[in-house]
Formats: structure tokens, C-alpha cells, sequence
């Protein structure tokens, strides 16, 4: 996997945390839910604002400062921070089914699950690459 692909794999997760689930989250099912507590919004819209200034960081230092070490880190935080709630869900009552019980799915999986996992996935390869990179260049 080249820089540039690192590159790429880094953006593609950032524009999920950051572009996509907000686009997704802005709205009657979640930011503006008349279900809601007001204390459980704060809390979403805190999330949303976090995530995405963390993205808009991971996306300069990838593009500008081409510190793709840091930014994998910071964004396989994020989605496995993601990944990490989905998988305890079962110790606060959390759901990825909408109170209709319906579920965004994508091939029959959660499409959090589907594009948090492969963002994760080309973060871990990212990163390993990386460090094997940095290995490499200090043995020649």
C-alpha cells in the first residue's frame, strides 16, 4: 500500500465519522428526536461537533503535515470507539434499531458496522504499513 493509498484510506474513514454520520444524525432520528431527553442531545450534537473536528485534523495532518501515523491513530479512536459501543451494547440497553425497529443495512449488515469495520480495517493496514515503512527506512 502506497503514501497515497494510506492517503486515501485515512480520507475514506474520515469522511464516514465526519461528513456522513452527521448527515445522517441531523435529523428527526437522532438531533432531532421529539423522543429524546435534552441531556442525551447535548451529548449527540457534543459527539457530531468532536468527530468532526477530529476529522477535519486527521485530514490536514494527512494532505498538509503527511503525519499519517497520528491520523490513523486519532481516526481508528473514533471508529473503534464506534465498534467498541456496537459490541457492549448489551451492557446500557444501546440499539442500532430505530425505535420502529427498523435498521440501516447495507447487504443484510448495519451499515455502521459494515463501514466503521472497513474503515478500521484499512486504518489497522495503514498504520502497520507505516510502521513497517519507518522500519524499513531505518535499516537501509
Amino acid at each position: 500500500m502506497t503514501k497515497q493509498i494510506q492517503q486515501y484510506s485515512i480520507t475514506f474513514a474520515v469522511m464516514l465519522y465526519a461528513v456522513a454520520v452527521p448527515i445522517l444524525e441531523i435529523n428527526q432520528t437522532h438531533v432531532f428526536n421529539p423522543d429524546w431527553t435534552p441531556h442525551a442531545k447535548i451529548h449527540e450534537v457534543w459527539q457530531l461537533i468532536t468527530n468532526t473536528a477530529i476529522g477535519m485534523l486527521c485530514l490536514y495532518l494527512v494532505w498538509v503535515k503527511k503525519q499519517l501515523k497520528t491520523s490513523a491513530i486519532l481516526s481508528i479512536m473514533v471508529t473503534g470507539g464506534f465498534l467498541l459501543a456496537y459490541t457492549i451494547k448489551h451492557l446500557y440497553g444501546g440499539s442500532m434499531k430505530y425505535l420502529d425497529g427498523s435498521e440501516k443495512t447495507l447487504l443484510g449488515i448495519n451499515i455502521g458496522i459494515l463501514g466503521f469495520g472497513i474503515a478500521s480495517t484499512l486504518l489497522l493496514i495503514s498504520l502497520a504499513l507505516n510502521t513497517k515503512q519507518k522500519q524499513m527506512s531505518f535499516r537501509a
